[in-house]
């Protein structure tokens, strides 16, 4: 494959997210007119708005070449031990407080077994996975919870106009946006994916910088949480189950790689999710067999990945051109 050829491949691979993304609305939109309305799309918005935001923290731990398999199991304690709480007759606010308290913990002890007894990150968030979930099972002993108006109130709440689910999101997205692109502590992170060794020799703390991410992650993990359960309503036995690979997913759409030292939080990890929620909604719209909701997402996990690994080895291929041809000259 010729340059002049691969450049137009890695631009149309760069941009996966958004071609699908246009392509999931075109369809959709000739299917049902009611799709593209705008209180729908702005439904849309809503309902992506927890999984974009632990998208986002996801982000920062996929940029440092890393993984949280753990997120869905945070917002199941999280949101387990609030509901215990809020109908115990404790206060709303302290219940949100303590959610978020426990995804700083969550993503603290992850980042101590990664960062200071050097554990891989799949087998550290995978083991907090089950932990998780099992501490949040045997606590609620699998019964649901009913929530209170005044938690399902941070759901529909408006303020000037606009629904809180997505002021939140845009305010963890412009905060994410510019830590990763203003500040130094962004660059050291892509510099950190990209290669661990020369960020180290180039003096930069790599083990406060991937600490760091996995307390972001369960941060915004709790955070979705909050917003996932006041859409809700209810602590279910499934609350947060898979959320873990729809945040992946959403990062790697949204052009992330797995590989580490390249990806974006806006437009990228945003629309991501979005084409995810946009999809599901098309399909509620349709009156789709919810059977085909799993088949159709793990289609689209396939994408993801597919297409990052292609552009993956395209950009390892012209980096290796490139070093010839400078050889040359």
């Amino acid at each position: 494959m010729t340059r002049s050829r691969a450049n137009p491949l890695l631009l149309a691979l760069n941009n996966a997210s958004l071609v699908l993304f246009l392509a999931v609305l075109a369809v959709f939109g000739v299917l049902s007119p009611r799709f593209l309305t705008v209180p729908n799309l702005t439904n849309v918005l809503v309902q992506s708005a927890s999984t974009a935001i632990v998208a986002v923290g996801m982000t920062f731990v996929l940029l440092t070449a890393g993984v949280d398999l753990s997120v869905g199991a945070i917002m199941f304690v999280a949101a387990a031990v609030a509901g215990k709480m809020v109908l115990g007759g404790a206060p709303l606010w302290l219940a949100l407080v303590i959610i978020l308290l426990i995804g700083l913990a969550f993503g603290a002890i992850n980042a101590f077994f990664i960062t200071r007894l050097r554990i891989i990150a799949f087998i550290v968030t995978l083991a907090t996975l089950y932990l998780g979930r099992g501490f949040a099972l045997w606590f609620t002993e699998t019964r649901a919870m009913n929530l209170p108006p005044s938690f399902l109130a941070i759901g529909t709440e408006r303020w000037l106009g606009v629904p809180l689910p997505i002021l939140l999101l845009a305010a963890v997205v412009a905060l994410a946006h510019v830590v990763l692109t203003r500040t130094p502590f962004g660059r050291q992170l892509y510099a950190l994916g990209q290669d661990v060794e020369a960020a180290r020799k180039a003096g930069i703390k790599t083990g406060r910088r991937l600490a760091a991410v996995y307390v972001i992650s369960g941060f915004c993990a709790a955070l979705g949480g909050i917003l996932a359960l006041a859409q809700l309503g209810a602590v279910s036995p499934t609350f947060g189950t898979n959320k873990e690979f729809a945040a992946i997913a959403a990062a790697v759409l949204g052009g992330t790689s797995l590989f580490g030292g390249r990806g974006s939080v806006f437009p990228g990890t945003v629309l991501g999710a979005l084409l995810i929620q946009s999809v599901e909604n098309g399909l509620v719209i349709l009156d789709a067999d919810p059977y085909l909701y799993p088949l159709i997402t793990s289609g689209i996990i396939f994408i993801a990945v597919l297409t990052d690994s292609v552009r993956s080895a395209l950009l390892a291929k012209l980096g290796r051109r490139r070093i010839r041809v400078e050889e040359m000259g």
